[in-house]
């Protein structure tokens, strides 16, 4: 590391860090060299998720609601966002430390003005071992029927879009805006087609206002070759009103779908996997579930969370972040972010979802539309 590792501890004792000193500059060195880092807990890091904006044009219920964040709310200013040339040195820079996956996310991320370009920036990078990234878009599908040929061609590999509901007066009830799910489906066809896949709908579960509709979604998808992944409605940020009472466990989603499906369970793909997955006996597919409630996979989340502003979050229910912009714009080489980061994420212990109580439940969190899910 030489002498530049003096330099970023003053800015991570200012930004209220307390990983940089116990960590030995050896072996932030060998972090660095191996292209692996490692946290407290024996997680590697592995996942990026990308927050391009905070602004969305759905005022889902669960996640941006109309009461919090109206007319008057204020987003971020456009000068406060990152340069699509800072979130790809940034990518370059978590890359050399072992992700391997970004997943761009927002607000809504197609909501970005030219983001084909970011995804160009993107689709460029390689792993230390000259593989490319998996790069991925989380989306809630209302922009795809003008833009999935164009976000294809651009690099995109593959989609994730948010889809709630089948019937038309729950998803517009849900979205808060009026959205018919007709037009989601129809950019889901269009994705499809120009091959963003395997692409999969993601379903938050609220029981009394979705959860009826949890075997139809099932049966929509069922032979498409679209996974359906059933979510447990969470406790993110501070203005959901969540209440234990409200989520919908995933065994009890598993037990509907197979009493009309059949089902078996699937090992996962990787560690840190975040979905169950669960096979059709019959051969139509399958689907998956994320118990973030019931069933927490703490001890596996290999995710970092950059947030439109530039701060740098370890897990999704955190009530701050670290802030890379300042190091992004100030002058700091990439060696530098690369042994912040590092740092951050050596010292990280989280495991929010194994300790969840109704009395932290209620505590100030990052909202979700400002870091992505």
């Amino acid at each position: 590391m030489g002498e530049s590792s003096h330099k970023f501890i003053p800015i991570a004792q200012q930004a209220e860090t307390r990983f940089v000193e116990p960590l030995a500059r050896d072996a932030l060195a060998r972090a660095l060299a191996s292209h692996r880092v490692v946290d407290a807990r024996g997680r590697h890091l592995h996942d990026l998720r990308i927050s391009v904006t905070d602004r969305c044009n759905f005022r889902c219920t669960y996640c941006m609601p109309k009461d919090v964040f109206g007319p008057g709310y204020a987003f971020l200013p456009h000068g406060a966002l990152l340069t699509f040339e800072e979130i790809a040195r940034f990518a370059r820079v978590a890359v050399s430390l072992g992700v391997e996956k970004i997943r761009l996310t927002g607000g809504e991320p197609t909501l970005r003005r030219d983001l084909p370009s970011l995804i160009d920036m993107l689709a460029q990078v390689r792993t230390p071992t000259g593989r490319p990234l998996d790069l991925t878009l989380t989306t809630n599908g209302s922009t795809l029927a003008r833009q999935a040929r164009t976000l294809r061609a651009a690099g995109l590999q593959r989609i994730t879009v948010s889809l709630d509901s089948l019937d038309d007066r729950t998803f517009q009830a849900m979205n808060d805006v009026g959205f018919p799910v007709a037009d989601v489906l129809r950019g889901i066809e269009v994705a499809l087609d120009a091959g963003l896949t395997p692409l999969k709908v993601n379903m938050v579960v609220k029981r009394g206002v979705n959860d009826h509709g949890i075997v139809d979604m099932a049966r929509h998808f069922r032979g498409s070759g679209v996974v359906v992944r059933f979510i447990e409605f969470m406790d993110v940020g501070a203005t959901n009103g969540w209440r234990m009472d409200d989520v919908v466990p995933s065994a009890e989603v598993i037990r509907r779908v197979n009493e009309v499906f059949p089902l078996a369970p699937v090992e996962p793909e990787y560690t840190g996997e975040v979905a169950e997955r669960w096979r059709y006996i019959d051969g139509a597919g399958e689907i998956g579930v994320i118990s973030s409630v019931t069933r927490a996979f703490c001890r596996t989340c290999t995710r970092v969370r950059l947030a439109t502003d530039g701060r740098i979050y370890t897990c999704l229910f955190a009530d701050r972040g670290v802030d890379f912009r300042t190091l992004l714009r100030g002058g700091a080489t990439d060696q530098e972010i690369a042994a912040l980061l590092a740092g951050v994420w050596a010292a990280r212990e989280d495991r929010y979802s194994e300790i969840r109580t109704e009395e932290t439940a209620k505590q100030r969190k990052v909202e979700m539309s400002f870091i992505g899910g």
